[in-house]
């Protein structure tokens, strides 16, 4: 499709990726979702949890959150409230390990789990109660998005009519030198100190099934990634886990109207994570590439971020039977 010449223009004073990035998880103040819980059980005997916002409507948004995040992000509760308020149930999952409670399997999640993505997506299909379903992610999220799709390719469920995905890091390994940059370490201190309370849980789940040796030298998702998250899901390292899970390899396969917005000062996003010759080659894929947005920002002054606008916008118009 076309490279979409975008219509976000930052508030003054707000024109900086990071900036961006760091006011909706300081400042944004979202009103609360009255989520009810839904536990589902995974084919390798886990669980996932499900938060759920579904007066009735026959049309549902999967909402997928980013890496260490969970249904009750500012950004998630910010487009579960704006799909409410268009007429659509939500329904948003939380990885493994998410949802303030260790999971039972071995494994943790990862950018590429596109396997609890479609385990999720199963489950709404299977109720019977949503005759139309859209996906929006976020990140992490939004790159298990495009996977899944461009996994089930032509096999897609006719009842997914489109998706959006924000932040997306397509190219994992460039995604990953980048935050590994002196100028975001303030994100990655964040992470790190995260992950590895999640590794200190989990070994305490699973005594002497995971070393902690060096594990709180540990500054980069390199050294993450190969320490737990490639051994743990069945990679070589974390070159092969970034090879194999980012979703840039698997747009060209994508079979429905999906839209990637990631903001050029977005201070997580390098080299592939802007596939701009994917989406003009693709009939289905649309990129769009704001000027200013950082990382899941697209901050907006009022209620109702930019984000959550072209979301419904773009499903909306992608697919006239929403």
């Amino acid at each position: 499709m076309p490279f979409i010449d975008s219509t976000y223009r930052a508030p003054i004073g707000l024109a900086n990726g990071h900036v961006q990035s760091i006011w909706p998880a300081v400042v944004r103040r979202v009103a609360a979702v009255p989520w009810e819980r839904e536990r589902i059980s995974t084919p390798d005997d886990d669980f996932l949890d499900l938060d759920i916002w579904a007066p009735g409507s026959r049309r549902v948004v999967v909402l997928s959150h980013g890496l260490e995040g969970n249904a009750n992000q500012p950004y998630i509760r910010g487009m579960a409230h704006a799909f409410h308020q268009a007429g659509w149930d939500v329904v948003a999952w939380n990885c493994r390990g998410c949802s303030g409670e260790v999971n039972l399997q071995l494994r943790f999640y990862h950018s590429g789990s596109s396997d609890d993505l479609g385990t999720v997506i199963s489950h709404v299909l299977a109720t019977g109660r949503w005759q139309a379903v859209a996906l929006v992610g976020f990140s992490l999220g939004g790159n298990q998005t495009l996977k899944y799709l461009g996994e089930q390719s032509d096999g897609v469920d006719d009842r997914i009519r489109g998706a959006v995905a924000f932040s997306v890091p397509c190219d994992l390994a460039a995604s990953s030198v980048r935050l590994g940059e002196w100028q975001n370490r303030i994100y990655m201190a964040r992470f790190m100190k995260t992950l590895r309370e999640k590794v200190r849980r989990k070994e305490r789940s699973f005594p002497g099934q995971l070393s902690l040796d060096g594990l709180d030298q540990m500054r980069t998702f390199r050294q993450f990634d190969d320490r737990y998250t490639a051994p743990l899901h069945g990679f070589a390292d974390a070159e092969d886990y970034w090879q194999q899970c980012g979703s840039g390899r698997f747009l060209a396969d994508i079979r429905v109207p999906a839209l990637l917005v990631n903001a050029a000062d977005d201070p997580f996003l390098a080299g592939g994570c802007f596939p701009r010759d994917q989406a003009e080659a693709s009939e289905w894929l649309h990129l769009e590439v704001p000027r200013h947005g950082g990382h899941v920002g697209f901050v907006t002054r009022g209620n109702t971020y930019w984000s959550e606008a072209r979301a419904l916008a773009f499903l909306e118009e992608a697919d006239p039977r929403l």
